[in-house]
């Protein structure tokens, strides 16, 4: 509803409420909260508030989770707004860089169909990972690094891939336990144990029912694959590698950005985490 339409009808609601009618006045209440507006009541008087509206379901959700690097985001959303022009799609960028150049440049991109959802104060990247599949709009979800560039259609394999019901999680990079669980190898698939969040397909509701990423992740290795074991785990599904997707992945900053010692500790403590529930499960390792 239009602003001025919405002071029209707070006018209207006053005038009522002076000739004590109520119940036509909760009607013109109700009215404005339907279009998007909210009356807060004060001693001095009647007041609008501009609500936030839920965002319209969508097919799918391209979702990504920024650490910074709008240059890299700004390359990841081109793609997405330009490659996923035939899906009922909507783009959420998860703010989680704390940084006020990256805000101001996802207030500037917001529009029908990008979001922005900025976590303050950061968190976690399982935890931000969590908020950004939460408010999706989307029946998929697809998860990206930002340093993942489309150059093809995406959505539209991986969608096909969940077609089938019996696949739980579809991506363009799998992964195989090679000797043990935990010793994970890429692999072309198309049946693999695992697939990497660089570009990770779920069900939106199959992934918020098991819990989503295991917040103890609060860095980035290992969440995807153990949100993958969990799916498959509850629903006794496959996760599948799908054909030709379109991507070409460029430099992974959360990798990058750190000395080695630095990420051989915070791999180290996410392997262990992974091996603590699934170090036994022989059961869903692909044969």
């Amino acid at each position: 509803m239009e602003p001025s339409e919405a002071r029209r009808l707070l006018e209207e609601r006053a005038s009522r409420r002076q000739a004590k009618d109520f119940a036509s006045a909760d009607e013109i209440r109700e009215r404005l909260r339907e279009g998007g507006w909210d009356v807060v009541d004060t001693p001095q008087g009647s007041e609008l508030r501009e609500l936030e509206l839920p965002p319209p379901p969508r097919a799918v959700t391209m979702l990504t989770i920024l650490h910074g690097w709008a240059d890299d985001a700004e390359r990841w959303l081109a793609g997405v707004l330009s490659r996923t022009r035939d899906h009922d799609f909507e783009a959420l960028l998860v703010d989680n860089s704390g940084s006020p150049g990256v805000a101001s440049w996802l207030a500037g991109r917001q529009g029908e169909r990008v979001r922005p959802l900025t976590l303050e104060p950061p968190q976690g990247w399982a935890d931000a990972a969590n908020r950004g599949l939460e408010a999706s709009a989307g029946g998929v979800v697809i998860l990206f690094d930002p340093g993942v560039e489309l150059t093809g259609d995406v959505a539209g394999p991986l969608l096909e891939c969940l077609d089938d019901p019996g696949v739980v999680a579809a991506g363009a990079f799998g992964v195989r336990c090679a000797d043990r669980i935990g010793h994970f190898h890429a692999d072309a698939g198309p049946e693999v144990d695992a697939l990497e969040g660089y570009v990770l397909a779920v069900r939106r509701e199959q992934a918020i029912e098991v819990g989503g990423f295991d917040r103890r992740f609060r860095f980035y290795r290992l969440a995807d694959f153990e949100l993958c074991f969990r799916l498959r785990d509850r629903f006794h599904g496959r996760a599948m590698v799908a054909s030709e997707v379109p991507v070409v992945r460029h430099e992974h900053r959360l990798w990058e950005r750190l000395g080695e010692e630095e990420r051989d500790r915070l791999s180290r403590r996410n392997y262990y985490r992974f091996l603590e529930r699934w170090g036994k499960r022989e059961d869903l390792v692909t044969r």
